[in-house]
C-alpha cells in the first residue's frame, strides 16, 4: 500500500518536485511560497539555494534546464515581476530539462502589497499555468508540470495561493524517479534570443500554445463532474473546494490547466447546463475567455474582484438555502514590531528628529503605523533608495534633508544594491539607512548572502554590506548599534546634514533569531515613575500603562533590549541580568 502523509501544500510541492527528479532549485523567500524551498532542501540529491532575488533564481533554474536536468524556481507573485525578464524570453527558448516556475499568489493580501493574478502573466508570456486545489493536487501537478514542460518544450507555471500553500491535506507518496540527464547540444537558433532568432521562435511559441489548447480538452486535470443541470460552475484552485462544499449536487467543470484554456471542453460543459457560473478568485480570467467565445455566463457581477473567496461568499451571493456559517467576532489585532526589535529604536530616533522615511518591503515597513509613524512610502523591493533619489532630483538636495531611505539587509542584497549604485553614480546627497538585523525577517528568518549561511545550513564567507558601500566610492559609511540611541541620534543628525551621499548601517540581530540570547530583562519601579509616558512612545508591547498611570513591564514579552530604560529620565525602569 502506498504511504500517505498529511502535508502543507508547499511541502507537497517540494515532495512532488523531488519525486519528479528535480536536481536544481533556486528561490528567494517570500510568503506564501517560502516553505517550498525550506522543505525541498531536506531531500537528498537536490541542490537548493536562496538566490539574491527572483530574477537570479529564475536564471539559475533556466541554466540548469539548458544543461539537461529538471529545475525549478519558487517565488511569491510579486517576485515574478522581478523574474519576468528571463521568463518572457525563456518562453521563446523553451525547456530541455523540465523547467517549472512555482508562483504563490496572495488573495486577501495576507502578506503582500498587491493582489496581482499570475494567470495574466502566464497568458502574456505564453507560458502554460497549472493550478492545484489541495495538497494532493499540488503534489501531483508539480510532477505533471515537469512532464508537460518537456513534452511541449516550454517552461510551466505552477500557480498556488496562500490558502493552498498553507493548508494541509493527505498526499500519496511515491519514490523518486530521476530521468537521465539530457546531453547538451549547441543550438544558437533556439537558445540565443537575438532579434533574428526570436522572430522564428515567436512563431514556434504560438504553434505550441495552439497545440496545448487543443490537447487541454482531453487532459485529465480538466474534468467535468456531472450533476444537476440547472446550474453549472466553471472553477479552479481553492475556489473549487468552496463550490463542492456549498453546491455538492451542482455540475462542475474543474480546471487544472487554467492557461491555455480547453475551449472545446468548456463549450461542451456550457451546453449541458441551464445556468453557467464562473467562480474564480481575483481577475475575471476564465470569464473573459468564455464571454469572448460567445458563451453566456455569470461571474464577477455576482462576486468580487478583491480579496480571498470563501464558502460563505458563495452562500451569500447565490442565496443558498444553507445557513451561513458566521465567524465569531474577534478583536482587531494590528501588526506591530516585536519586543526587542532593533527597528523600533531606529524609528524612535527618526520620529524624535522629525525625519520622514522612504520605506521598503520587510518587517521595518511597520514603521508606517502608530505610534512610530515614520515610514511614508512603500512600493516594492529596493524602491526606497531609488525613490528618495527621485525626490531629490525633483525638488533639490535641501528638500530631502528631513528624509532618509530605510531598507533591510536582505532587501538591500535583493535589489537595493543597484538602487544605491544609482545614487553613487548620479551624484546624490541622500542618506540611506540599511537596517541590518542579520536575517530575512518577515518571511521567517531565512539566510542571505550577507549572513554567512546557505539554505542547507553551510557556513560560507558573509558578504560585507559595509564593503559593498565603500566599493561604490561612498565616502561616508557608518555602522552603529541600533540600541545605542544617543549615538544613533548623533549619527543621523550628522549624516542628514551632509551635502554628500551617506549610508548608515544600523546593526542589531532580530530578537526572534534562533539561538538569540537575552541575558537581561527590564523591571518597573513604580515609586519612581512620574507618569510622563516617554517609555510608551516607541510602542513596545512589553511596556504597559496601568490604571493609575504608572508603568509595568510584561515579563513574558520583555527581551531586555533596554530601549525603554534609555528613555526614562527618572530611573523608573531598571535593566537587570537574568
Amino acid at each position: 500500500m502506498a504511504k500517505k502523509e498529511i502535508m502543507l501544500g508547499n511541502a507537497a510541492i517540494a515532495r512532488g518536485a523531488w519525486e519528479a527528479g528535480v536536481k536544481v532549485s533556486a528561490a528567494y523567500p517570500g510568503t506564501p511560497s517560502t516553505e517550498i524551498s525550506e522543505n525541498l532542501v531536506k531531500y537528498p540529491d537536490v541542490y537548493a539555494e536562496w538566490s539574491p532575488n527572483e530574477k537570479v533564481a529564475a536564471e539559475v533554474a533556466i541554466g540548469a534546464s539548458m544543461a539537461g536536468v529538471r529545475a525549478m524556481c519558487s517565488m511569491k507573485h510579486v517576485g515574478l515581476n522581478v523574474a519576468s525578464d528571463p521568463l518572457y524570453s525563456v518562453s521563446y527558448i523553451g525547456a530541455k530539462g523540465g523547467l517549472v516556475f512555482c508562483v504563490a499568489d496572495d488573495p486577501g493580501l495576507y502578506s503582500s502589497q498587491n493582489e496581482q493574478d499570475t494567470r495574466l502573466i502566464g497568458r502574456s508570456a505564453h507560458v502554460p499555468v497549472l493550478e492545484p486545489s489541495d495538497s494532493a493536487e499540488a503534489h501531483d501537478m508539480t510532477k505533471l508540470a515537469f512532464e508537460l514542460s518537456e513534452k511541449y518544450d516550454t517552461p510551466v507555471i505552477l500557480r498556488t495561493t496562500t490558502r493552498i500553500g498553507h493548508s494541509q491535506g493527505t498526499v500519496e507518496l511515491s519514490d523518486r524517479v530521476c530521468p537521465d540527464d539530457i546531453p547538451y547540444e549547441r543550438d544558437v537558433m533556439k537558445n540565443v534570443m537575438m532579434p533574428g532568432m526570436a522572430k522564428g521562435r515567436h512563431v514556434y511559441v504560438e504553434e505550441r500554445e495552439k497545440k496545448m489548447a487543443e490537447d487541454a480538452s482531453s487532459m485529465a486535470i480538466n474534468r467535468i463532474e456531472p450533476g444537476d443541470d440547472e446550474t453549472g460552475f466553471i472553477t479552479s484552485g481553492v475556489a473549487y473546494q468552496y463550490v463542492k462544499e456549498v453546491f455538492p449536487e451542482a455540475s462542475v467543470l474543474k480546471l487544472g490547466l487554467v492557461y491555455p484554456l480547453p475551449e472545446k471542453l468548456i463549450r461542451e460543459f456550457a451546453s449541458k447546463v441551464k445556468r453557467l457560473i464562473i467562480f474564480e478568485e481575483l481577475e475575471p480570467f476564465i470569464e473573459t475567455y468564455v464571454r469572448s467565445w460567445g458563451i453566456e455566463c455569470e461571474g464577477k457581477e455576482l462576486f468580487t474582484l478583491q480579496g480571498e473567496y470563501s464558502a460563505n461568499l458563495l452562500r451569500e451571493r447565490l442565496k443558498s438555502e444553507q445557513a451561513k456559517v458566521s465567524a465569531k467576532e474577534v478583536p482587531n489585532r494590528p501588526p506591530i514590531l516585536c519586543p526587542g526589535c532593533p527597528h523600533r529604536s531606529t524609528y524612535y530616533v527618526l520620529k524624535k528628529l522629525g525625519i520622514h522615511a522612504s520605506g521598503d518591503i520587510g518587517c521595518y515597513t511597520l514603521g508606517a503605523v502608530a505610534p512610530l509613524g515614520v515610514v511614508d512610502t512603500t512600493v516594492c523591493m529596493g524602491a526606497s533608495i531609488s525613490m528618495l533619489h527621485g525626490m531629490e532630483k525633483a525638488r533639490g538636495a535641501e528638500y530631502i534633508k528631513k528624509w532618509v531611505a530605510v531598507i533591510g539587509d536582505s532587501t538591500f542584497m535583493h535589489t537595493g544594491i543597484n538602487s544605491l549604485e544609482d545614487l553613487a553614480y548620479n551624484g546624490s546627497s541622500a542618506t540611506v539607512m540599511i537596517l541590518d538585523n542579520s536575517t530575512t525577517g518577515m518571511t521567517g528568518h531565512q539566510d542571505h548572502a550577507a549572513t554567512g549561511r546557505t539554505l542547507d545550513g553551510r557556513e560560507v564567507p558573509a558578504i560585507s554590506i559595509y564593503r559593498i558601500c565603500k566599493a561604490m566610492n561612498i565616502e561616508h559609511v557608518v555602522e552603529v548599534d541600533a540600541f545605542d540611541t544617543a549615538e544613533l541620534e548623533r549619527v543621523v543628525k550628522e549624516e542628514t546634514s551632509r551635502d554628500a551621499l551617506s549610508v548608515i548601517i544600523v546593526c542589531a540581530p532580530c530578537a526572534l533569531l534562533k539561538g538569540q540570547k537575552f541575558p537581561y530583562k527590564v523591571r518597573a519601579l513604580p515609586d519612581k515613575c512620574k507618569k510622563c509616558g516617554m517609555c510608551l512612545k516607541p510602542g513596545c508591547p512589553a511596556v504597559k500603562k496601568k490604571e493609575d498611570g504608572t508603568i509595568e513591564i510584561d515579563d513574558t514579552l520583555c527581551n531586555g533590549c533596554g530601549l525603554c530604560t534609555q528613555l526614562c529620565n527618572f530611573g523608573a525602569l531598571e535593566r537587570y541580568e537574568i
